[in-house]
């Protein structure tokens, strides 16, 4: 049933309990941080709404007519009741807040999301909130999208060319992939970039199929129009593609995230290709229009910010 238009809202009522306690509009007005001016118009409001007064002034003071005090009556019941309604959403905010699951790919998982959630952690302790508890489950790609549609996840990262269909996303970075062989390999030595139908025809040691890593290349080798060969390898995460790389495997397109101090320590040898789009975006996805206030939207804007 809708109210009527003659029910105060709550902010005039607890200024109705107030004169009531203090006997004065002014002790009132600074019981509850308000000018006497913004007392006297809220009075005249309420009195407008109920229809009679409910303030008699004096030279001693304010005090409720026989109506204000009726209606201060009902007044209180009100306000408990406002005040459990305020207590109960407390506490479901308190319990959104105090656990955080996120699904994430595997680069953002490795080398990106640990400095988020340390970030995340301190503003909660800054703010003095209780950090929030956070679940991590790493999967590629597609297999995030189905953890956030599902529910199982509030949020998650992925890596892919493309928003995954029914989720929401935000760009948190971007990454390129690069193709690396070890010192010993025959391409370690080229002088020239590879070409796409090469580098296509060339079984890689490659990510599972759905990993981010592996439809970004499929994508550009589309995109030049060139079909990869199977992979020579095929294997579940970042670092046994690297290990095997190392150990002279094959090659690999992985994130220059994942291979930077192996390039840089002479490891592993980037191998140029040409005519490639290579860099990807990185995104926040979630289920939903925007993204849920609390630690989901909080993780957000952290990832969000430049390095």
């Amino acid at each position: 049933m809708a109210l009527s238009a003659h029910v105060p809202d709550l902010s005039s009522l607890e200024l109705l309990l107030a004169v009531a306690r203090t006997g004065s509009l002014g002790a009132a007005g600074r019981e509850l941080g308000l000018t006497q001016q913004a007392v006297s118009a809220r009075i005249r409001t309420v009195e407008r709404l109920v229809g009679v007064p409910v303030v008699s002034r004096g030279p001693r003071g304010s005090q409720l007519t026989k109506s204000g005090a009726l209606v201060a009556d009902w007044a209180r019941g009100v306000l408990a009741a406002a005040e459990q309604l305020d207590a109960g959403i407390a506490a479901l905010r308190g319990e959104r807040d105090a656990h955080l699951t996120v699904a994430s790919s595997l680069t953002v998982a490795e080398y990106l999301l640990p400095g988020w959630l340390v970030a995340l952690r301190a503003e909660q302790l800054a703010a003095g909130a209780l950090p929030a508890t956070v679940r991590l489950g790493v999967y590629n790609t597609g297999r995030v999208a189905e953890q956030v549609l599902a529910g199982e996840a509030d949020m998650g990262f992925v890596e892919g060319p493309d928003v995954p269909a029914g989720l929401s996303a935000r760009q948190v970075g971007t990454d390129t992939l690069v193709l690396v062989v070890a010192p010993g390999h025959r391409w370690a030595r080229r002088s020239r970039p590879l070409a796409p139908a090469e580098l296509a025809s060339t079984p890689l040691v490659a990510r599972e199929a759905g990993s981010g890593t592996r439809l970004v290349l499929e994508s550009a080798l589309a995109a030049a129009g060139v079909e990869p060969a199977p992979p020579a390898l095929e294997l579940s995460s970042t670092a046994s593609i690297r290990g095997a790389v190392l150990a002279g495997a094959g090659a690999a397109v992985l994130s220059d995230l994942a291979v930077r101090d192996d390039l840089a320590g002479g490891r592993l040898v980037e191998v140029g290709v040409s005519g490639l789009a290579l860099r990807r975006v990185l995104r926040g996805v979630w289920a939903g229009g925007p993204p849920p206030a609390g630690p989901v939207r909080d993780l957000l804007r952290i990832a969000a910010q430049p390095a």
